[in-house]
């Protein structure tokens, strides 16, 4: 994902891990990433609780976890690695923010899902999921405007579309569908969450990722 509606002082910064790390307002980044990788761990856990439907990649980490003694959260974390690994060929290196993103959601996604229950209501399920939505949008626009690098996911969307030269939404698209319909079969969850997610995300992160992308040293 990119700001790309943002002025050009807010726009993410092309920039290596070392970089990443000598770009300024290292405090201030940091707490935003961290912040941020908590909300969208919790953002998984209360879509998972209102059970009306995931987006893609949950589909498919739920269905993992219907086949493997695994916790969702578990799930995450070596999906995330695995993943990674499809960064080396993509001669991608992986950031501060793209580590701790594999790691930080999926233990906050156990514990939320541990301490938040299921409620029974339809009322409070569509809560759980539209405010799911919401914060997983807020939550992606702060750790990624923390410019620490992507997660491993968007990594590999990204390092795809440069190696490739296709078009972002083409490579987006294709991965998505892919790991939603293969989720789907292992017994993952669909259902108006699923859509909600695909229609609001784009637009949701698009405007509230320039309010959290942070001006690095040397951008105007």
């Amino acid at each position: 994902m990119t700001a790309t509606s943002a002025a050009p002082s807010r726009q993410l910064a092309p920039i290596n891990p070392i970089q990443q790390l000598k770009a300024g307002h290292l405090p201030r980044r940091l707490v935003q990433l961290y912040v941020g990788l908590t909300l969208y761990g919790a953002s998984m856990g209360l879509m998972i609780q209102g059970n009306l439907g995931l987006n893609p990649w949950d589909v498919f980490h739920v269905g993992i976890t219907k086949h493997l003694p695994l916790s969702f959260g578990t799930v995450v974390i070596a999906i995330s690695f695995v993943v990674l690994l499809a960064w080396i060929p993509l001669r991608q290196w992986p950031g501060v923010g793209t580590l701790s993103n594999a790691i930080v959601i999926g233990l906050v996604a156990d514990l939320t899902l541990a301490t938040v229950g299921r409620p029974d209501e339809l009322w409070l399920r569509i809560v759980f999921m539209l405010a799911g939505v919401v914060v997983n949008a807020l939550a992606g626009a702060m750790y990624i405007g923390a410019q620490f690098g992507p997660g491993p996911r968007d990594g590999l969307m990204t390092g795809l579309v440069r190696r490739t030269g296709l078009s972002v939404r083409l490579v987006r698209t294709s991965i998505e569908l892919t790991v939603l319909a293969t989720g789907f079969l292992m017994g993952g969850s669909i259902g108006v969450g699923t859509v909600v997610y695909a229609l609001s995300i784009g637009p949701l992160v698009h405007y509230l990722l320039p309010l959290f992308t942070v001006r690095l040293k040397g951008q105007a």
